[in-house]
């Protein structure tokens, strides 16, 4: 009997040691203040993916946000910063509709342009229930000075409270959390969304404690210097609502009774949004990110991060597993083990984390796993020279990654621009500028897309490349980049098919009410040799057409309305076409930039249709 196989101080194991050495160090390192190693950003990831895994949650129902936004600026003309008699209007509308606080996001260190301007504000805060607002502590590195930044004095006797405005932005430029306090000289001062939750709760101000801070006898951790905040979801996840119609009075005054009412800026030319855990694209206003951390710290459901040496613990904990699993002699049992283990632990974290809101370590943890198992293969193939051989053998037969590289950058991008035979479709919805006119952007938004998203689908699903919208007309070609001989036949059945929907959006948009008799479309198809492929800059490219058979097209567009029928083609198109659809001759027409007259011809529908399937004439269309 063979004696059972112990993990030899060898090759792999001072590798696996060494592994753990480095880890262990990483860890040490992103412990300290302003240090971030690759690690240390990968562990962040992961933290973000946990947050996202877990997924949005109801917003706390006692803060809504009412937004300094690029509506309110267009609306009223007002540059930054705004006049203080506007704000002051903005919070008598709070008080009147029963605001139980007002928190205002914006500095009031220096006298607006009109002196009454600030006496009315701050004659409106004093008659709110509670307010707070926001303060600074300024240090200037480059003359070694503090400034302590408090509102003016006119304002400091009817705010209820104020608060630090700090944003923590980790290393990686993304908002996990707040600046909790700061103090200058003798005095502590708190981030004002502790105390706004304060005067909203109606008890004190937090204090500092040994492992972080107190606030209404719960204990508030500190992590890294800054109070992470448990979001409720992506930006908008907060009702807001556009400060230009509050003020105008075009918001119901019930959303804003008994709450918490945030005022401050979304527009992102004021710089005051931030990339957060569940976007980096798409970021969130400051205003928002505190009312997250007013719902963490009054519902107390803050996050944690664990502390360096459960992080060290468990990094020593996997270089076990790591020992045991890579002991396993069949490589194909070690690969599921381990996938197994991570996995597992993967699951581990993510459970700890939606049930107790704990953030374990990710990446050191599985790396130092992952590492020490690879580690017996390492040692193997360094240790038999017959089994590096066999290896070697096995990847000759591949392309080598250097040659992969090589190829791609070689690639002469140039040889996807060609000449080429295409059909080409020319969309365009009839009267639709006339009928926008009538319409808020916002209603001319939600029938443009739907309708523009349909028409793609079904451009694309008869292998149709589109090459733009240009605003309500889609322009489409057949054939390229993937070759079909049948690109004609494609376009034709494009084009009724795109009919057939239309009369299933305009039955829907009827039903809603939305439209009275819908919207009609005209379209062109032509055939013929252009140009396609990559234009623009190194910057922008492309992937477009040009040529006369394009502006052909085009022009066959336009004469639907002349001809008053949906789908024309020119009659290169019509022959290519004509043994699966029935055509009827239009016009000789004289077009715009062709010397001679071109025949025009009508698409009347597939042979053998039913009556209810033909193309019918366009109808004229009206709201």
């Amino acid at each position: 009997m063979k004696p059972a196989r112990r993990f030899p101080l060898d090759f792999r194991g001072l590798l696996l040691l060494g592994v753990a050495l480095l880890f262990l160090l990483l860890e040490v390192l992103n412990a300290l203040p302003g240090v971030l190693t690759p690690t240390g950003r990968l562990e962040l990831a992961s933290h973000d993916g946990m947050l996202r895994l877990r997924g949005t949650r109801s917003p706390d129902p006692d803060i809504v946000i009412v937004a300094i936004d690029d509506f309110s600026f267009n609306w009223t003309g007002y540059q930054w910063p705004w006049p203080r008699d506007y704000l002051a209007q903005l919070v008598d509308k709070l008080n009147a509709a029963g605001a139980r606080l007002v928190g205002l996001d914006v500095f009031l260190f220096e006298a607006g342009y009109d002196p009454s301007g600030d006496a009315a504000l701050a004659a409106a805060l004093a008659k709110s229930p509670r307010s707070v607002s926001v303060m600074q502590i300024y240090s200037d590195a480059s003359l070694g000075t503090t400034t302590l930044k408090l509102p003016l004095p006119v304002y400091r006797p009817v705010l209820s409270a104020v608060g630090l405005s700090g944003i923590y932005l980790d290393d990686d430029a993304i908002v996990r959390g707040l600046q909790p306090f700061q103090s200058y000289g003798s005095d502590v001062y708190y981030n004002w969304a502790f105390e706004t939750a304060s005067q909203f709760l109606g008890v004190d101000s937090p204090s500092i404690a040994s492992n972080g801070m107190v606030f209404d006898k719960q204990a508030i951790p500190i992590s890294r210097g800054r109070f992470l905040v448990n979001y409720a979801g992506p930006t908008g996840t907060y009702p807001t609502y556009s400060a230009a119609n509050v003020v105008d009075g075009l918001v119901d005054p019930s959303v804003f009774r008994d709450k918490i009412v945030l005022i401050g800026a979304t527009s992102i030319t004021l710089h005051d949004v931030y990339p957060t855990p569940f976007s980096e694209t798409a970021q969130m206003p400051g205003v928002e990110i505190i009312a997250n951390a007013i719902a963490t710290i009054k519902s107390g459901a803050s996050l944690y991060e664990t502390p360096l040496w459960v992080n060290l613990l468990l990094i020593l904990l996997m270089v076990v597993l790591a020992g045991l699993i890579g002991g396993i002699r069949r490589p194909g049992v070690t690969l599921l083990v381990l996938t197994g283990v991570m996995l597992v632990y993967i699951l581990a974290c993510y459970l700890v984390f939606a049930q107790a809101r704990w953030y374990l370590p990710v990446t050191g943890p599985e790396a130092v796993l992952f590492l020490g198992v690879v580690v017996p293969f390492i040692e193997q193939a360094v240790s038999q020279e017959a089994e590096k051989r066999r290896v070697r053998g096995l990847f000759s037969r591949f392309l080598s990654p250097e040659m992969v590289d090589q190829m791609i950058a070689t690639r002469d991008i140039n040889s996807l621009n060609k000449r080429a035979d295409l059909s080409i479709l020319f969309s365009d919805i009839r009267g639709f500028t006339t009928l926008s006119e009538k319409m808020t952007p916002e209603e001319v938004v939600s029938l443009l897309n739907p309708y523009l998203e349909v028409m793609t689908a079904i451009i694309q699903k008869h292998g149709g490349t589109v090459d733009k919208y240009e605003g309500d007309a889609v322009i489409a070609f057949f054939g390229e980049p993937v070759p079909y001989a049948d690109h004609a036949l494609r376009a034709i059945r494009t084009a009724v098919e795109m009919r057939v929907e239309l009369a299933h959006l305009n039955q829907k948009w009827r039903a809603e009410g939305r439209l009275q008799r819908g919207l009609e479309i005209g379209i062109g198809v032509n055939t013929g040799e252009v140009f396609v492929g990559l234009l623009g800059s190194e910057q922008r490219l492309n992937y477009t057409i040009i040529g006369d058979g394009v502006n052909l097209a085009s022009r066959l567009q336009d004469q639907t309305k002349v001809l008053g029928w949906p789908i024309v083609v020119s009659e290169r198109t019509a022959l290519l076409v004509q043994e699966e659809f029935d055509i009827e001759f239009g016009a000789l027409q004289a077009i715009k930039g062709k010397r001679d007259p071109v025949k025009i011809y009508k698409i009347m529908g597939r042979k053998g249709a039913a009556e209810d399937e033909r193309v019918k004439a366009l109808e004229g269309q009206s709201v």
